[in-house]
């Protein structure tokens, strides 16, 4: 082995982009044969096709634009990664990543992206732009160019239930096989799917019925009913991303802010792949207003971002990426969906992804469950008689928000809430349950919707102003800003006390409604049903855990985020090393010297990508890595485990170059190189007799003047139980 070098390898950098476009073929055809195998890329077929009518060939020279979503790296740290920051307690808890520092760690690297780039070219096709995070390569070129690249053919199609044509590949798209580690999948294949907002009015109110006086829930109303009031909180500092596929008038939102006395930042728009339908909104500007009032009327001082995307699969990927790149807010609010047996499932996956770097980055999502109960294709190809949930509301990387009825006191207290009966809920035909969906009493092993709730039925429904006049509205895209505009209170309310913002806040939610506080910081909606499930104690599947009591749940959340030391009696078993893998690719919580935390190929992880990798340098040369850890008195054992890999170029049977393994001031063990082997060894050291304790455990490596030994560590772990 060559030594090392002490230079740290450079950042690697984006590169500036450059579209090509090449020439165009004249004809749609069968792809011709490639040097390289293809393999197909699965869930790339719009469901409705299967269910649609035939009418032709899409025209050869027809443009359309595709977005190909390319794989994550280093799954399992990742997951990993993203149980410890969400758990009080943990090393990790709350150290939130940057967009860079998760894109270097996790995110397709600049060789990937390079990569597709140059294969589309190759097809002809114009590449017009690459996310930020790297997630999404978008491209465009005519109908043959795009049949040729995926190895599709492109029909047009009629879909009888919906009565609307549209274009559509006819089977799974496929790639050369050597782009198979790269990409996800691709999207933008067809013009199918269009995301439906989840606004409701009450049956009682004749459409477009409006009035110049309000009627419906104030924010007192519904401030009060759910102590939002009672938080100390009103935003201030904190900024919510809106996910949006239609614009707002600002005269509508002044009225109503004026209307309740609210102030706050001005409302702002940013535009996705061009789409801004602030001069001409369309039929969605009331689910927008109403998203972007609810939000006011619970956290007046947060800042309000719109985000607007076109209404399509490429659009959704696009803006979930420009969201979590952009890092601008601290919290998602979406209204918008579609039923799960209805979407293209690799859509689904390039969407889920970006809500896993959202996580990582500390951003809380809230996503409306639906208004068509627990067959939420109702209004859409698979019809009513499917049992479905809604996408996103339905992705482990978000909170679902289902929907109830609240009445409210004179006072502007909660009175009671039964759950509405179109509220979305069942289970997922795509996502696993997820690790902390615990205490729920369903059996199985998919993801259940919702996770919480708020009203949302329409005959309890909110004032709203818009479109020049005041309305009632409802539904579960009610739901989802209100528990948006919560999460902003809360942000506040960490940052005040020095603790992490909420983050992906499910985990967090269920820890707290699986404890002996429940009772106290969640209103437990027992009574309704929608068509297949009923509401009742605990858990269930309309209302999930239930509706905000917003001071006692800060509390407790709050509470769960102390960093008070290990307890001096009795023992809980635990795993007390942070970053035991080195896979955030930084070093913290541990200490090290220059270059120590490591991901080159020369030396390879144990596991992942990243280790701990001291000396190896053929010179006179010290390192060092440590981390202090607090070991519970009460504790029958304490046991650090750990892989080393010895690699030397030292001979003979002397100990040249050592590695030192300290407990404070005491030596607990020394390696030197010759114990040098072919690969990683576990080592176990006893630590019980810290238990109590305070200690600092330090790896100290040193080298002498020539030969070099490398001292590669690997998933640390410190047991107690």
């Amino acid at each position: 082995m060559r030594p090392r070098t002490l230079a740290l390898a450079a950042a690697i950098a984006v590169l500036p982009l450059t579209a090509v476009s090449l020439g165009v073929s004249t004809a749609q055809a069968a792809p011709t044969p490639h040097a390289t195998p293809r393999v197909a890329l699965p869930n790339t077929v719009n469901p409705a096709v299967a269910h649609s009518e035939k009418k032709g060939d899409v025209p050869a020279e027809q443009q359309i634009s595709v977005a190909v979503s390319l794989k994550l790296r280093n799954a399992d740290a990742l997951d990993r990664f993203l149980t410890a920051v969400t758990t009080p307690g943990s090393p990790q808890f709350g150290k939130y990543l940057t967009p860079e520092q998760f894109t270097a760690q996790f995110g397709p690297t600049q060789q990937d992206v390079d990569q597709v780039k140059a294969y589309l070219a190759a097809q002809g096709l114009t590449v017009a732009d690459v996310s930020a995070n790297r997630q999404v390569v978008t491209a465009h070129g005519t109908t043959a160019q795009i049949s040729q690249a995926f190895g599709t053919h492109e029909s047009s199609y009629v879909d009888p239930q919906l009565q609307r044509a549209f274009f559509a590949n006819d089977a799974a798209a496929s790639i050369p096989a050597d782009l198979a580690s790269v990409v996800q999948g691709v999207s933008g294949l067809d013009n199918h799917a269009v995301r439906k907002n989840r606004i409701a009015k009450p049956n009682s109110v004749t459409p477009n019925a409006a009035t110049s006086t309000p009627s419906g829930l104030s924010p007192a109303q519904y401030d009060g009913a759910y102590n939002l009031t009672k938080t100390g909180a009103d935003g201030t500092g904190t900024t919510v991303a809106l996910w949006e596929f239609d614009g707002y008038k600002s005269s509508d939102l002044t009225t109503y802010d004026s209307q309740y006395g609210l102030t706050g930042p001005a409302v702002s728009t940013v535009s996705v792949d061009g789409a801004n339908y602030d001069s001409a909104p369309g039929q969605g500007m009331g689910e927008v207003e109403l998203d972007s009032e609810i939000v006011r009327g619970a956290a007046p001082k947060a800042t309000q971002l719109i985000y607007e995307a076109p209404n399509s699969d490429q659009g959704e990927i696009d803006m979930a990426n420009k969201i979590v790149a952009d890092n601008k807010a601290s919290v998602i609010s979406i209204s918008w969906g579609s039923c799960e047996p209805d979407t293209t499932a690799a859509s689904m996956t390039a969407v889920d992804n970006a809500f896993k770097q959202a996580a990582a980055q500390g951003i809380s999502i809230f996503s409306a469950s639906g208004d068509d109960g627990s067959r939420d294709c109702t209004r859409s190809t698979s019809g009513s008689t499917v049992k479905a949930v809604d996408f996103p509301a339905s992705s482990p990387h978000q909170t679902g928000v289902g929907g109830t009825n609240l009445k409210v006191t004179s006072g502007n207290a909660y009175s009671s809430e039964s759950a509405w009966s179109t509220a979305g809920g069942g289970v997922s035909t795509v996502f696993s349950k997820p690790s902390w969906q615990t205490g729920t009493g369903v059996n199985g092993t998919m993801r259940t919707v919702p996770d919480v709730a708020s009203n949302a039925d329409p005959q309890s429904g909110f004032a709203i102003y818009t479109g020049g006049a005041w309305q009632v509205y409802g539904g579960t895209s009610a739901a989802a800003p209100l528990w948006s505009g919560y999460a902003a209170q809360f942000n506040q309310k960490a940052k005040a006390a020095g603790q992490p913002v909420l983050g992906e806040a499910s985990p967090r939610l269920y820890s707290v409604a699986n404890s002996g506080n429940y009772g106290s910081t969640f209103h437990d909606v027992t009574t309704g049903a929608n068509q297949d499930f009923s509401a009742k104690t605990g858990y269930d599947q309309v209302t999930g855990w239930g509706s905000p009591v917003a001071d006692a749940l800060t509390t407790a959340l709050l509470g769960g985020g102390s960093t008070t030391p290990p307890p001096t009696g009795g023992c809980t078993a635990a795993q007390l090393i942070g970053n035991g893998g080195f896979e955030t690719g930084t070093a913290a919580p541990w200490t090290t010297s220059s270059g120590v935390v490591d991901n080159s190929s020369s030396q390879p992880a144990h596991s992942g990508s990243w280790k701990a990798w001291l000396n190896g340098y053929g010179t006179t040369h010290t390192d060092t890595v440590s981390q202090t850890v607090s070991v519970p008195t009460g504790c029958a054992s304490a046991t650090l485990t750990f892989w080393l890999h010895i690699d030397t170029a030292e001979t003979g049977s002397t100990a040249y170059d050592t590695l030192t393994l300290q407990g404070n001031s005491t030596t607990l063990k020394t390696w030197s190189n010759v114990n040098a082997a072919s690969g990683y060894v576990q080592q176990t050291v006893d630590l019980t007799s810290f238990a109590g304790q305070t200690v600092t455990l330090k790896f100290t490596g040193t080298e002498d003047g020539s030969n070099q030994t490398s001292f590669v560590i690997d998933d640390v772990a410190l047991n107690v139980k």
